[in-house]
């Protein structure tokens, strides 16, 4: 972990934007958010939904008109299984180019992240961060189903053959990032993990999507880059905060009473060095939204900073360790709602880093 990385309550948005134009995103996205700017995932353009953007390299990818799916069925599925393995232990062994294998994310379903590469090169000084991210592993493999539509969640080779997928294409992520010679931040979008401890997941163990989270985290440190835990709905915290990310990122704005119920792990969490990024703009309301305002969401940043602080964290401490951020991406809302968050999220953040300087 780059442990002298101090956001300060810097801006930082979450993945996406409601648009189709990769350079108009990379260009707002560097208006308002150009000290931590992040690649931008538009899933307006069908191919770049936070899961189908990182299926590419799976084992037995089946496309028909209405679903994506793995197909076991396959006759030659055993022999792709094999050839992945044998492609991720040349790459894990040192044997072969990450840059250059199924690995690494490509310009079809992923064209945001070399616009953003290309924009980066033009800017004049280096960003305090740079962010990518990827989807998380819980969301990643309950989405994804078999020819049975059976999630791959549930089959632990398919599970294993993801988890890998992702680790290693984070990686690839803080590999190309590295080059601006700032900390990379990859955070893993989990919005599945809302769900976890339902009737509908009960035969999933704590366990497994802790492993599982570990695998890719540990992919993203390999590499020296931050690893965040992004989930935009409530969900068991001590499972994130417990885990080995760098940045836990939350719904502060619809969630904070959830989250402040972990009062022990936040503050382990903090005292260890970690980040926490509010989401204090709210996307995922409409009405919501149209009412914020910037000293609104100000005024409710710092009713719920002080409740951290009385958990026995430093007000200094706190201020340091944090990013602001929308409560999730906007993908979902109207351009102009979408550019309304970009400009509260901005707005924010300037206005707290005034009021504790």
């Amino acid at each position: 972990m780059e442990s002298n990385f101090l956001p300060r309550c810097l801006p930082a948005l979450i993945g996406s934007l409601p648009l189709t134009d990769h350079a108009r995103a990379c260009q707002l996205v560097l208006e308002y958010t150009p000290q931590i700017p992040l690649w931008i995932q538009l899933p307006a353009n069908k191919e770049e939904g936070m899961v189908a953007q990182f299926m590419p390299g799976l084992p037995g990818i089946c496309a028909t008109a209405d679903r994506v799916y793995i197909d076991t069925d396959q006759a030659d599925f055993e022999n792709e299984i094999l050839k992945y393995y044998e492609d991720y232990m040349a790459v894990a062994d040192g044997d072969a180019d990450l840059s250059a294998s199924r690995f690494s994310l490509s310009a079809e379903t992923a064209r945001g992240f070399f616009v953003f590469i290309d924009s980066l090169k033009d800017i004049d000084s280096a960003p305090a961060a740079v962010k990518g991210q990827v989807t998380g592993p819980f969301t990643f493999c309950t989405a994804i189903g078999d020819q049975n539509r059976r999630a791959i969640i549930y089959d632990e080779q398919l599970k294993d053959v993801a988890v890998k997928l992702l680790a290693l294409k984070s990686r690839w992520q803080v590999q190309q990032l590295k080059q601006f010679d700032c900390p990379v931040i990859i955070f893993l979008d989990e919005p599945g993990l809302a769900g976890f401890g339902s009737s509908e997941f009960i035969s999933i163990s704590r366990d497994e999507i802790a492993g599982s989270l570990a695998e890719v985290i540990d992919g993203v440190h390999a590499e020296g880059g931050l690893a965040g835990v992004h989930v935009c709905a409530n969900t068991d915290w001590a499972l994130v905060l417990d885990s080995a990310a760098d940045v836990v990122s939350f719904d502060a704005y619809a969630y904070f009473d959830r989250f402040i119920l972990y009062a022990e792990q936040i503050k382990a969490f903090l005292d260890a060095g970690k980040i926490i990024a509010w989401g204090m703009v709210p996307t995922l309301n409409p009405d919501e939204l149209e009412k914020a305002t910037s000293a609104s969401l100000v005024d409710q940043w710092h009713q719920k900073a002080e409740q951290v602080q009385n958990l026995g964290i430093d007000a200094d401490q706190l201020i340091a360790q944090s990013l602001i951020t929308p409560s999730c991406g906007a993908g979902s809302l109207s351009v102009d709602q979408a550019v309304k968050v970009l400009q509260l999220t901005r707005e924010v953040s300037e206005q707290i880093r005034q009021t504790v300087n």
